[in-house]
């Protein structure tokens, strides 16, 4: 369907809109384009709806001048406005935030809790819609049925809903706990729209390869309909693939050697726009360690460390053996080389201890790192300890080893220091970075998931192996996802020992 027939759907006066928008097809285009013409011309405020806040960054560099008509928002956080509201009768505290970091799967459990309210109390809903009289729900593939549920409510109250979906981006696990509305089957919700359309048109990679867009377009069908991907014929000239063994013996990390490894580094030094997209955390980190450190870490919004650290200080009460413990746990998942065995140990013992030991050389060290959350047992002498680490780690050959592959988290738990209270720094600084709505680096390493919504000149996908992409409806999904991330140029690193099962080799 042409995107004139698009825009047409959009902009009739029919209240529910589902239109099938594959990667790079015009979707934050379409969205944010009826944004801008409707936002000013309706009473209330347009609402568009992420999963993400890369999504969010995405609209708000589309929709630039539109104003206070216009807001842009997840959904989570959007639940958790409502949850605010009505945090009595939801029986949670004031702060939803911190009521769902505390909870196993506590942002899905709020979700139940506020649909719940909605339902019982439907003239909160009504309140809602008169507010946000259009909402456009984007990527909605990703939503659980209590999130489906919420939308479904304004739509019931007088809202006019625009759905955003690909069923094959659908990579976000929803979680299974008691009460939650059943998930909504795509099809039956075609089925429902007063008006359904796809965007079918390639548009991402018009100014940088026409071929590899259309090419994208059918590994997307091909991986759909149940089939492989054909990497033995076909291919644009911009898709290179490098065949490559993992000689790493650690679980999950990565290591290539020899004539193997150089297609891949000097595809990684040609480039000025690079993601290197891969599907585990520990595989990302290991790829920092592959690329000699040159390339950052894209962390993504969310900062799961840090919030354990926050949850870990409030469980201390002050014992500074248990800050130094707290602190140990935190490095090690920011970064690498402090390990217990080497640095923690001693740490947490000197602390325990009050630092009443005489000792020197690195014990002394450790000590005068200890001395801080003794001195002031809570965030603040947290703060000053990962400080003067950090300054160690620069003027000390024995902490030189020590990195930091977190780098935003790691000072983001520095700049807690400067507030009253851990839990107001997590909230501010949380705030400051959603509303900067920062970007990676030019070159950075990613997960797919936090990949999810941006876009690059070249991407290298690595490793694209059995574990990695299994045939399982998840991967075919993942792998969709990484390789429709580059606009001109990609690289497939595959494995011939351990070929993933959704590929024909060359």
């Amino acid at each position: 369907m042409n995107d004139e027939a698009v825009r047409e759907a959009l902009h009739s006066d029919a209240r529910l809109v589902i239109i099938e928008a594959p990667a790079g097809c015009g979707k934050t285009h379409q969205g944010a384009e009826y944004a801008r013409q409707v936002g000013g011309a309706t009473k209330g405020r347009l609402l568009i709806l992420t999963h993400t806040h890369a999504a969010c960054s995405m609209f708000a560099d589309r929709t630039k001048g539109v104003g206070s008509r216009l807001e842009i928002r997840t959904i989570d956080s959007v639940i958790g406005q409502v949850a605010a509201a009505y945090h009595s009768g939801l029986g949670i505290p004031s702060n939803p935030a911190v009521w769902a970091r505390q909870h196993n799967d506590g942002h899905a459990k709020l979700a139940v809790k506020v649909v719940t309210l909605l339902k019982n109390y439907p003239m909160i809903t009504a309140t809602l819609a008169r507010r946000y009289p259009v909402v456009v729900c984007d990527e909605h593939q990703d939503s659980s049925g209590d999130q489906h549920a919420f939308a479904v409510a304004m739509l019931e109250q007088g809202s006019k809903l625009r759905i955003f979906a690909d069923p094959m981006q659908n990579i976000f696990k929803k979680d299974n706990i008691e009460g939650v509305c059943a998930p909504y089957d795509w099809e039956e919700l075609k089925g429902e729209a007063d008006r359904f359309a796809t965007l079918d048109v390639p548009h991402r990679w018009r100014n940088g390869c026409p071929e590899l867009g259309e090419w994208t377009l059918r590994v997307r069908e091909a991986l759909k309909s149940g089939g492989k991907v054909n990497l033995k014929e076909g291919l644009p000239r911009s898709v290179i693939v490098v065949i490559a063994e993992n000689a790493a013996q650690r679980n999950l990390e990565y290591r290539i050697t020899g004539s193997h490894r150089k297609p891949v580094d000097n595809f990684e030094s040609a480039q000025s726009s690079l993601l290197v997209l891969t599907r585990y955390n520990d595989t990302a980190r290991s790829l920092r360690a592959f690329f000699n450190r040159r390339i950052q870490l894209w962390e993504g919004h969310t900062r799961g460390a840090l919030e354990n650290l926050t949850d870990a200080v409030a469980s201390a009460n002050g014992d500074p053996g248990d800050l130094a413990a707290a602190v140990v746990e935190f490095l090690g998942k920011v970064g690498k080389g402090f390990s217990r065995s080497g640095f923690g140990d001693r740490l947490e013992q000197e602390a325990r201890e009050g630092c009443a030991r005489d000792c020197r050389g690195k014990p002394a060290t450790l000590q005068e790192l200890a001395r801080f959350i003794v001195s002031e047992p809570n965030h603040h002498g947290i703060s000053k300890l990962l400080r003067r680490l950090f300054e160690l780690k620069n003027d000390d050959a024995t902490f030189r080893e020590i990195e930091m592959d977190c780098h935003r988290e790691f000072w983001d738990a520095v700049a807690i220091g400067g507030f009253a209270s851990m839990e107001d720094g997590l909230a501010e600084i949380t705030r400051r970075r959603t509303y900067s709505r920062p970007k990676p680096s030019d070159k950075a390493i990613s997960i797919i998931h936090k990949a999810k919504g941006l876009e690059c000149d070249s991407a290298i996908v690595i490793p694209c192996d059995a574990r990695t992409f299994k045939d399982t409806k998840e991967s075919r999904c993942l792998l969709y996802v990484a390789i429709s991330r580059a606009r001109r140029r990609l690289m497939l690193v595959v494995s011939r020992d351990a070929p993933s099962p959704l590929l024909v080799l060359p």
